[in-house]
């Protein structure tokens, strides 16, 4: 279980694989970076780095968008979602 959740978080792959896995422009996701809803790693030069949850968050926040929620109601509720598995994790300690 430990080694799925490492795979999926390693930020490996570049914007290019990225636009082409979700059909978004590299314009939308640096919008969606912009945002706070992304948060892609960079390399020493500067590229752009993403994971496979990231590539889910990306579709999501799209399907999202196309249903007409706004990027402010998208970022609030990453955030509480963050904050709550936050609280369990610590509960858990």
């Amino acid at each position: 279980m430990k080694n799925n959740y490492l795979y999926r978080e390693k930020k490996i792959m570049t914007m290019k694989t990225v636009t082409e896995m979700t059909g978004l422009s590299e314009r939308q996701i640096r919008y969606y970076e912009t945002q706070k809803l992304i948060f892609p790693e960079r390399t020493f030069s500067g590229t752009r780095r993403y994971s496979f949850s990231d590539i889910e968050r990306l579709m999501d926040i799209a399907e999202k968008i196309e249903d007409g929620v706004l990027t402010r109601e998208i970022r609030d509720d990453l955030y509480k979602r963050r904050k709550k598995m936050l609280i369990q994790e610590t509960k858990r300690l």
